[in-house]
């Protein structure tokens, strides 16, 4: 396997594990804010040199240059692929954005040294590979948001129920995977067992409400930057797709499907900003697992464009709800606000995100979702339509939000409500991404393309028996059609 040229994956881990722990002992918030945006940036950093010493390779995979846990376990613990690559730069970015755009009406309940230490779980879970620490990472993730419901004495019990029961499913999924054989019942069980985790962990419905009663009870730049990663999917593609075989994948997209449009649906109805944030993302989620579950090449390129466009759009989308807030409060749609005169830029923007969510011309998620319903109507000519009503409900939600927040009469203020200027470089770095991955998206969708084609060739070749190697190469050929 190839080896990457410096240790950047596991740099870029400890980097904000260190940042934590040095924010921990700052007192004052607004410096604390600077430590925590300075660390971020050498991990972001770190992440995109990672990801351009990988390109240099020209492999498929490759493994970091220390891997200090292989040495110890005996085996590849932080391996890079063309799945995972821009991945830990995207979630990277996300956390370095979030602390951009804290104000300090917002600095004051938002630790800083919990969130460096969630951003280094997080790189860490992007670039696993060793199934067991995927597990305990996975899990370890859930506990940054108990302790600041706990911390503001808020209710956890839904959260609890719902993050035990991902737990346990995960441990036990995985436990029969790894200790019951390789027997068929085994591996089925194995895999409902990882399926039903991951899907509660990306908020498929009926399991869903956890997400609505986060997004109510912590911060939104907490609730951000635990969804948008979409660490669900990740978890499918890791430990589901791999082993489920074609009739449970196209079952589960069917329910990804319904899910899309029921929260689509639920987005149009809201009265309050956040629940209708909550249903806009569990909508295009939803999308981005109804691509990954399809495991054909067009839909799987589809779904892994689509995932990068949502952690851009959506990311930037809330972040400008959340600015909103840090002015005027949390945001009720059922009147209208006027605010385009005193935030014209963050109105800009709001539409900018919104639009590129639901695949706008021009936009970054524009190829990736075209690609996407076509993928499901090859699968499903019947229902694969739904997909692009999902998307017009979702378009018709966001042009109600940006109507109702920044239109239909004049918001008096005798305060300035204007960006500031570390809010206004997040907008900025969020619109470059959006407008330029729209007008030349050729290189990321060749770069997913192929990441589609291989992973569909590794699935292929764990599901096909060894001992008929003419069948192996007769699905081969046709997956890379």
């Amino acid at each position: 396997m190839a080896e990457l040229h410096f240790p950047w994956i596991e740099v870029a881990i400890v980097i904000p594990l260190l940042g934590a722990l040095v924010v921990h002992f700052v007192q004052d918030v607004e410096r604390a804010r600077r430590i925590t945006i300075g660390f971020c940036v050498l991990s972001l950093g770190c992440a995109l040199a990672e990801w351009a010493d990988f390109i240099s390779l020209g492999k498929f995979e490759a493994h970091d240059h220390w891997d200090l846990l292989a040495r110890i376990f005996g085996r590849e613990t932080f391996l890079v692929d063309e799945l995972n690559a821009p991945l830990m730069p995207l979630g990277a970015l996300i956390y370095l954005v979030t602390v951009l755009a804290t104000v300090r009406t917002k600095a004051e309940r938002f630790s800083f040294s919990s969130k460096l230490l969630s951003e280094s779980l997080l790189l860490a879970t992007l670039s696993c590979r060793a199934s067991w620490l995927l597990v305990f990472l996975l899990v370890a993730a859930t506990i940054p948001p108990w302790l600041e419901m706990h911390r503001r004495r808020r209710c956890t019990r839904v959260y609890v129920l719902h993050m035990s029961v991902f737990s346990l499913l995960l441990i036990a999924g995985w436990g029969c995977r790894s200790w019951a054989g390789g027997s068929q019942g085994a591996t089925l069980t194995a895999g409902a067992l990882l399926t039903a985790a991951s899907l509660l962990r990306s908020g498929v419905a009926p399991m869903h409400c956890w997400m609505t009663d986060l997004f109510e009870k912590v911060t939104l730049g907490t609730a951000l930057l635990y969804v948008t990663p979409l660490t669900g999917a990740y978890a499918i593609m890791r430990l589901v797709l791999p082993i489920a075989p074609d009739w449970a994948l196209q079952s589960i997209a069917i329910i990804s499907l319904i899910t899309a449009v029921y929260a689509a649906g639920m987005s149009l109805v809201q009265r309050e900003a956040r629940r209708f944030f909550c249903y806009l993302f569990l909508s295009n989620a939803s999308l981005v697992l109804v691509g990954l579950e399809l495991a054909t090449p067009i839909g799987l390129t589809g779904a892994l464009c689509v995932w990068l466009s949502v952690g851009i759009a959506l990311t930037g989308f809330g972040l400008t709800l959340r600015c909103v807030e840090a002015r005027i409060g949390r945001v009720s749609l059922a009147n209208y606000h006027g605010l385009f005169e005193q935030m014209p830029l963050l109105a800009g923007f709001f539409l900018l995100t919104g639009l590129a969510s639901i695949g706008f011309p021009a936009t970054v998620g524009f190829v990736g979702l075209e690609l996407l319903v076509e993928g499901v109507v090859d699968v499903y000519p019947l229902i694969g339509s739904a997909v692009v009503v999902a998307a017009a409900l979702n378009g018709i939600a966001i042009m109600f939000a940006y109507f109702r927040i920044f239109t239909g009469r004049r918001h008096l203020s005798i305060v300035s409500l204007r960006i500031s200027r570390p809010e206004r470089i997040a907008v900025l770095m969020l619109s470059a991404l959006i407008l330029g991955g729209g007008i030349v998206p050729q290189p990321g969708v060749k770069s997913r393309h192929h990441a589609a084609v291989e992973l569909n060739k590794k699935r292929l070749a764990t599901m096909l028996p060894a001992t008929d190697p003419l069948q192996n190469q007769e699905h081969t050929e046709h997956s890379s059609d």
